[in-house]
């Protein structure tokens, strides 16, 4: 079976690769033309562990190929993924003007029958505007091409990106033929039979599916972030409060992590979509938006623990920033709480010292010069007056508390991720703050 995937970003480059791991052929379209240069060189344009050498091991055996020509991906092919963006729009929806502009491309250069899938985050509907586009383009060209349309959409984690996708949770697929069913079901087969579950729905459920799975996720960080502020005040331990509910079976113990709030490419955009897509039904999704505002305010949580133990002025202070990205093994930027807290430490007056594994590039091109960007995690505590721990690489785990002490100008730490234990921190002489724990005790 031949596959083609458009859009060579995270969720294109992911799914062509891994396809192509099991020994599907595979081609990846994009309209960069400088991008898909790198990729034939073997230049990754994202950081996903273990990508680099699956993309490099599979281009070597001739499954995984490279261009910009979408008809040559075309020829011969069975099924052709969309994986490009959906950017929000000022209102929130969705931008599907990629998405389209694939299916309108298929209808010029398409010559035998073809299963369009639609494995980009998409609103309820999409698959009908995609359907309407591409046969708008073949009755231009008076021909009658069969084809079919699906939605496919991803679960992949930033950072586990190819172990979600070599052995995903489920696998959602939605059509209405079934042609196009037996020709997913061939595709996944590999999956299928190392017992991972495909579920086939029609396709405005698989539509919903994904953006419901995300908004539940998403309201799961936005509720114990709101918990977390509320055991601050009455004197609660939300570490004890988290075990407490996530050993019941009907809860569970993912994505009940107090924070400062939830980034990245998927959650902030998917729960903006959902919410307007509800607003063009006439329907209020209450607890969405409440969500939203909860994920709002929590990023400057850590902001204003600052200000207060500063009494207020922070002016000419130093502040060294324990990583950058929006979380650990990816240097996504989007959406980052990182972004907010230098953003109002600036305007406050404050100098920052930041340092990141491997975000600091994508930092840069938001950021800019307006912070200093360290070599090592250690360099970013020279003079600090305190340490803001914003995301939890594994390498600030254990650091050397010796150094840390000895480096900063007053041994401070704010911990955005509540990756250090109180007591211990008081015994290494560091005046600590956390999230959901009052700390003044």
């Amino acid at each position: 079976m031949k596959v083609a995937i458009v859009g060579s970003g995270y969720v294109g480059l992911v799914t062509g690769t891994c396809f192509a791991e099991v020994g599907i052929e595979v081609t990846c379209v994009d309209i960069d033309q400088k991008k898909i240069e790198n990729l034939k060189n073997g230049i990754i344009p994202i950081f996903e562990p273990g990508l680099d050498e699956m993309v490099l091991r599979n281009m070597k055996k001739g499954r995984l190929q490279f261009t910009t020509d979408i008809s040559e991906a075309l020829e011969n092919c069975e099924v052709l993924f969309t994986a490009v963006g959906t950017p929000p729009d000022k209102d929130g929806s969705a931008d599907l003007q990629y998405v389209l502009s694939v299916a309108r491309d298929c209808g010029k250069n398409m010559k035998d029958y073809l299963l369009i899938v639609t494995k980009s985050t998409v609103p309820v509907g999409t698959a009908q505007k995609v359907r309407k586009a591409l046969q708008e383009e073949l009755d231009k060209r008076g021909v009658d091409i069969k084809f079919d349309v699906a939605s496919n959409p991803e679960f992949l984690k930033e950072g586990a990106a190819i172990t979600d996708f070599l052995k995903p949770d489920r696998i959602v697929v939605g059509l209405d033929s079934p042609r196009a069913e037996e020709l997913m079901k061939s595709l996944y087969k590999p999956f299928t039979l190392n017992g991972h579950p495909i579920i086939f729905m029609d396709i405005t459920s698989a539509e919903m599916t994904k953006y419901a799975a995300n908004a539940m996720l998403a309201t799961k960080i936005s509720f114990m972030n709101d918990i977390a502020n509320l055991c601050e005040i009455v004197g609660a331990d939300i570490n004890s409060v988290r075990k407490g509910i996530g050993s019941d079976s009907r809860i569970g113990n993912k994505f009940i992590y107090p924070g400062i709030g939830y980034g990245g490419s998927c959650f902030p955009k998917d729960v903006k979509a959902l919410i307007h897509t509800a607003e063009d039904f006439k329907y209020e999704l209450r607890v969405l938006k409440a969500v939203e505002e909860v994920n709002q305010d929590q990023k400057s949580v850590l902001f204003n623990k600052v200000l207060n133990y500063f009494n207020g002025d922070i002016a000419d202070k130093t502040i060294a920033m324990w990583g950058l990205s929006f979380k650990p093994q990816t240097d996504d930027m989007r959406e980052a709480p990182s972004l907010v807290i230098a953003k109002k430490l600036l305007e406050a007056g404050a100098k920052v010292k930041a340092y990141d594994p491997v975000a600091m590039n994508e930092a840069k091109h938001t950021l800019k010069d307006t912070i200093t960007y360290s070599e090592d995690q250690y360099e970013a505590l020279i003079d600090a007056d305190c340490l803001l721990l914003i995301t939890e690489w594994p390498e600030f785990k254990f650091p050397n508390f010796n150094i840390v002490r000895k480096l900063m100008n007053k041994p401070v730490i704010f911990d955005g991720r509540n990756i250090y234990e109180l007591d211990e921190m008081k015994r290494l002489g560091f005046t600590y703050f956390c999230i959901g724990i009052n700390t003044s005790n």
